[in-house]
């Protein structure tokens, strides 16, 4: 059984998958960062807040200390039940640059590789001779 693990992980799949699922963790954390470092504080500052991942509904009673507070973090740690449309709006801003970037890759790699188109076959011998015959004939009537 040994063998056929170390056969199994010897194979190129499944090293690729693996060297993709680690780029893929690294290129993450940098789409996060350019969401949450660079463009939500610029739509939060559009939208009249700095902190956009701060917008939330409270949906239940909030203890007398964090009464006024708008730290989601610190009022969710406290067990109030939030709707966080605010930290929803920023994950889904970062699913769409990530699946944008991956379209431009997945596109520039289809142009990379792309197959050049193939020539005609040669026709048959028999149907160009067919071919001479039956011109010969034309300029012959």
């Amino acid at each position: 059984m040994l063998k056929e693990f170390r056969a199994f992980i010897n194979r190129g799949n499944v090293l690729d998958l693996a060297v993709a699922v680690i780029i893929g963790a690294a290129f993450g954390k940098i789409v996060t960062s350019l969401t949450d470092d660079i463009l939500m504080p610029v739509i939060g500052k559009i939208f009249g807040g700095l902190d956009f991942s701060s917008y939330f509904i409270a949906l239940g009673p909030i203890p007398p200390e964090l009464r006024g507070s708008t730290d989601y973090l610190a009022l969710k740690k406290a067990g109030v039940p939030l709707l966080g449309y605010g930290e929803f709006i920023t994950q889904a801003v970062n699913f769409l640059i990530l699946a944008f970037i991956i379209f431009l890759l997945i596109r520039a790699a289809n142009r990379a590789f792309r197959q050049a188109p193939e020539t005609p076959a040669a026709e048959a011998a028999d149907v160009a001779l067919l071919r001479e015959i039956r011109d010969l004939l034309k300029t012959r009537a």
